[in-house]
């Protein structure tokens, strides 16, 4: 009796089986196989069977190695012998996969799928050449019992000094074909020996159930508390690094993204630590808000301004959407053993993470009001996905649903709850506190803001206040630094008076108007210029002593006149050079006028947000009853394809055209494409009109036209 081949048995699956199995391994859909060995050939390549291998969890996994360990064909009894009695539906699921297909009641695996599980599947060797008498070991001696003990949960190979001069231990299990000779210094246990060791079981522990996740209970009042205070802070993260950048915008490495000195630099101004300022830089870079300008300056983009005018809730989704699928794992930053991997760079992406993250945040929506133990959910993910899971992964996944809000106090906040099932409504507006439009400064040159600021009030005392603390409400700090950047910005130092007297609702103190106007008076008197470059400053006290200033040797200063300095460093590393050593440069054009920065500075750059390794989605059900029709179509066509049709003159195709219409039969015919490329297609005519043949093409199942003129042929669909 022949062997019945994978494609063949694909064949006798019905429609709901096929179905099942395009759910499950959806890239078998792309494109949709011509017939049943196409998709044979498809479901047992090495590609598709890696990602259908991953798809397993742990019980799964087992099961399929287990079934590699038998001989073709084996039956589910066998099956069931060497692991538990709940193989019996588990190995329906592995045959409705694809990784299993059946042989009469018995069952045989792709070919492609013992390769890729090993040749030592559950620390199992070779079956023997010979024929094993295992009663032999009743009366084993005890050095030979305790050597088959150390190989008998694998791996199955030991080193000897040499196979020609064993020891008698080993020898006594050569001379009774309990181990074989592998080769000259190695030997190895027969199956079929550490079956019989094993008690006729693959494993010592088989766990066919997922394990439980424990933690904290929280209450839900309490967790949404904490997640609407994380979205409050997340949102004012993005908006203070947008600006921050557009005020003092760093430039990229050579290789791309953000260096380790400017993520520090990001990681203060926030006040957080590295890696989340690395997250809400990728965040940003994600979603288009800033991006690599043409002179290789991180700078927001005019998205921004067009994402800053939506409402909280729009933003937020914006956001957390773009995490959910994207590609990219921030807390790679950093971490390369060789090298710094950079935020905003190319080497963030890892093909799976997309699903990792869905998998975790689906087990919190099944697990409400619980912040899980890290242990706990690590064991959870690493049985639903085995050959996916990454301990740091989880952790990584867990800590930036918490940034983003996602979760509060570790559970799944109502928020993030109603976003993971596509609620239209997901109450973060509504929770959110309302924007203030003033601030109260403190005599210690600070101001407090009591709340979340608007818009235009966050923007102005963003540029020229550092924030200190942040909370409930958040602190702000005049220095002589911040009122210089925003007297960089174009603002007078009257100008900035004003402001703060019309928004505080307390006086402003004289030490801050006294700052303001000794910051404003100075700034200025110093100017750099483009020579590549120049410094002129009238006064020549301080020429002299930038001059003799250790703080300024690095900048390689030169002087040309009693009121000139050069020197041969870009211009943004001497103004940054010089203000790090205390000193209040402004910027002059090449007419001596001053040039003020924009208040606004955008990169001219369109948004090239980088790219997302896809994952293939389980597909619609209506997509997959289409394919199973094409499929049945597209082997129909194969079975009863002529192997060339006569090509027919005008006339003798509307004969037989007619002649199959009067006949209700099905027929293939020669279809020309507007390239010329001839394909068969199976169809069943209704009607020709004004040159035009009405027909249902069996490969869509659809009613189509076809167009007389292109037919090159018409054949009976019986002919073979």
């Amino acid at each position: 009796m022949s062997t019945p081949s994978f494609a063949q048995e694909l064949r006798d699956r019905d429609d709901a089986a096929i179905s099942e199995l395009f759910s499950f391994r959806p890239d078998l859909l792309t494109p949709v196989p011509t017939d049943f060995n196409a998709l044979a050939g498809r479901a047992n390549s090495v590609p598709s069977l890696i990602r259908a291998l991953e798809s397993l969890n742990r019980w799964q996994h087992d099961l399929l190695i287990a079934a590699s360990v038998l001989t073709e064909p084996f039956s589910l009894a066998q099956l069931v012998d060497l692991t538990d009695l709940s193989a019996k539906e588990s190995t329906l699921e592995l045959w409705s996969r694809g990784l299993l297909y059946k042989d009469g009641t018995k069952y045989r695996l792709p070919s492609n799928i013992r390769p890729m599980l090993g040749d030592e599947p559950a620390g199992l060797g070779p079956y023997s050449p010979v024929p094993v008498d295992l009663s032999p070991l009743n009366e084993a001696p005890k050095a030979s019992l305790d050597v088959l003990g150390r190989l008998v949960w694998g791996p199955p190979r030991g080193q000897i000094s040499s196979v020609s001069k064993p020891g008698p231990a080993i020898g006594w299990l050569l001379e009774h074909h309990l181990l074989l000779a592998f080769d000259s210094k190695t030997v190895i246990l027969p199956r079929e020996v550490a079956l019989h060791l094993r008690h006729g079981k693959v494993y010592r522990e088989l766990s066919h159930t997922a394990p439980k996740i424990t933690g904290t209970v929280r209450k839900q009042k309490d967790v949404d508390r904490a997640a609407i205070a994380n979205i409050s802070t997340f949102m004012r993260w993005t908006e203070e690094l947008a600006h921050n950048w557009s005020d003092e915008p760093p430039v990229a490495l050579r290789t791309g993204g953000l260096g380790v000195r400017d993520l520090k630099r990001s990681a203060e101004h926030l006040g957080v630590d590295e890696a989340c300022a690395g997250f809400v830089a990728e965040i940003l870079y994600l979603a288009g808000l800033v991006v690599i300008d043409t002179d290789d300056q991180i700078l927001p983009t005019h998205a921004f301004d067009l994402w800053m005018t939506k409402n909280s809730e729009e933003r937020w989704e914006s956001l957390v959407s773009l995490w959910f699928e994207t590609s990219r794992v921030s807390g790679l930053i950093g971490k390369s053993e060789g090298k710094n991997i950079a935020p905003l760079g190319p080497e963030l992406d890892r093909v799976g993470i997309a699903s990792t993250r869905k998998s975790i945040l689906q087990l919190l929506v099944r697990n409400p009001e619980m912040d899980p133990d890290l242990e706990s959910i690590q064991k959870k993910v690493q049985w639903l996905s085995p050959q996916r899971f990454t301990p740091e992964y989880v952790q990584w996944t867990l800590r930036e649903a918490e940034w983003l809000g996602i979760t509060g106090q570790g559970a799944i906040s109502s928020f993030g709850a109603a976003y993971i099932s596509g609620s239209e409504e997901l109450g973060v507006e509504k929770a959110l506190p309302n924007p203030v439009d003033h601030i109260l400064i403190q005599a210690d040159n600070s101001a407090i803001a009591p709340g979340p600021l608007t818009i235009e009030l966050s923007n102005m005392i963003g540029t020229i206040a550092d924030i200190e603390s942040r909370g409930g409400a958040t602190v702000y700090r005049f220095s002589e630094a911040s009122i210089r950047r925003g007297l960089d910005h174009g603002q007078t130092g009257d100008q900035i008076k004003d402001f703060l007297k019309k928004t505080s609702k307390t006086a402003m103190p004289q030490p801050l108007e006294y700052l303001i106007n000794d910051v404003a008076k100075r700034h200025g008197r110093l100017r750099v210029g483009h020579a590549n470059c120049y410094l002129r400053c009238e006064d020549e006290g301080m020429i002299h002593q930038i001059m003799h200033d250790k703080r300024t040797e690095g900048l390689r200063l030169r002087k040309l006149a009693p009121q000139v300095i050069i020197s041969d460093l870009e211009m943004n590393e001497v103004l940054i050079g010089l203000r790090e050593a205390g000193y209040l440069p402004a910027i002059e054009n090449a007419t001596g006028l001053l040039i003020s920065q924009p208040a606004v500075r955008r990169a001219k750059a369109r948004p090239r947000p980088p790219r997302v390794l896809s994952e293939i989605s389980k597909a619609s059900e209506q997509l997959v009853q289409s394919a199973v029709r094409m499929l049945r179509a597209g082997e129909k066509a194969s079975a009863h394809k002529p192997r060339d049709i006569p090509r027919t003159t005008a006339n003798e195709t509307m004969d037989l055209l007619h002649q199959y219409i009067e006949e209700q039969a099905s027929l293939t015919i020669g279809y020309a494409d507007t390239n010329g490329g001839v394909s068969n297609r199976l169809i069943d005519p209704i009607s020709i009109s004004l040159g035009t043949l009405l027909a249902r093409d069996h490969a869509t199942g659809e009613m189509q036209h076809f167009r007389i003129s292109r037919i090159t042929g018409v054949s009976p669909a019986t002919q073979s």
